[in-house]
């Protein structure tokens, strides 16, 4: 059964979404805050983290930072009453997957989880296909219409990360952190040098685009 962890401080709403996610079937575990919320990671497989931002001690972008550097897959989909975009960009700054402001729609909520569940599974997969692209992680290549596309290991990561996860925003920060050392002495820029590199090769392939996202960084949308 799938796991959820729900971090909530108000009392009243992290009973009502857990038990709203206990009757859509899944296995819920409720923490009032981050020390709760610790233990519950350290002792079960989590494979879903919901969030509130604004808590008593350590607050939910430093929550989500602390996740992000043992696990850097899990899901983690902020729900907050902060609407503002600052807040919202230092949200995906920290590693969210998704942002929901309150009050919340249970059923859009659920429809949000399981976005976040399949692009999970998509992403822990070994081949990614869309329509005649074929992604192959294990062989580090990439075939468009059976013919093989040559790409850099970097280029290769940044294009399955970004296709597992269609419509996310990546910021050039959080995509340094995952595919270069962290002692690199390259700029947030350079991730544009590899973006325009991929799209360059990519330029006949009708499966995809990678867009900008002014002040942010890049998401894949998938074209129909």
């Amino acid at each position: 059964m799938t796991k959820i962890l729900v971090l909530e401080d108000d009392k009243e709403l992290r009973r009502t979404v857990c038990d709203y996610l206990s009757k859509c079937g899944y296995d819920v575990f409720g923490c009032a805050d981050a020390n709760e919320a610790y233990d519950v990671i350290y002792e079960k497989t989590v494979d879903l983290i919901i969030s509130d931002i604004m808590m008593p001690g350590t607050d939910g972008f430093e929550f989500a930072q602390a996740v992000r550097e043992t696990d850097k897959d899990i899901p983690i989909l902020f729900m907050t009453a902060r609407d503002d975009f600052m807040s919202k960009r230092m949200g995906y700054g920290v590693g969210a997957d998704d942002y929901m402001v309150k009050p919340i729609d249970l059923d859009e909520l659920n429809l949000r989880i399981g976005a976040l569940l399949r692009r999970a599974r998509i992403s822990s997969s070994k081949k990614l296909q869309i329509g005649e692209l074929v992604l192959d992680s294990e062989e580090h290549s990439a075939y468009y219409k059976g013919e093989e596309i040559a790409l850099t290991v970097r280029e290769f990561d940044l294009l399955f990360k970004l296709l597992s996860y269609p419509k996310k925003t990546f910021t050039r920060s959080k995509l340094m952190d995952e595919f270069w050392e962290a002692d690199t002495n390259s700029g947030t820029r350079t991730v544009d040098v590899y973006i325009t590199k991929i799209r360059d090769k990519f330029s006949a392939c009708d499966e995809f685009e990678i867009v900008t996202v002014h002040g942010l960084g890049y998401k894949a949308v998938i074209k129909n």
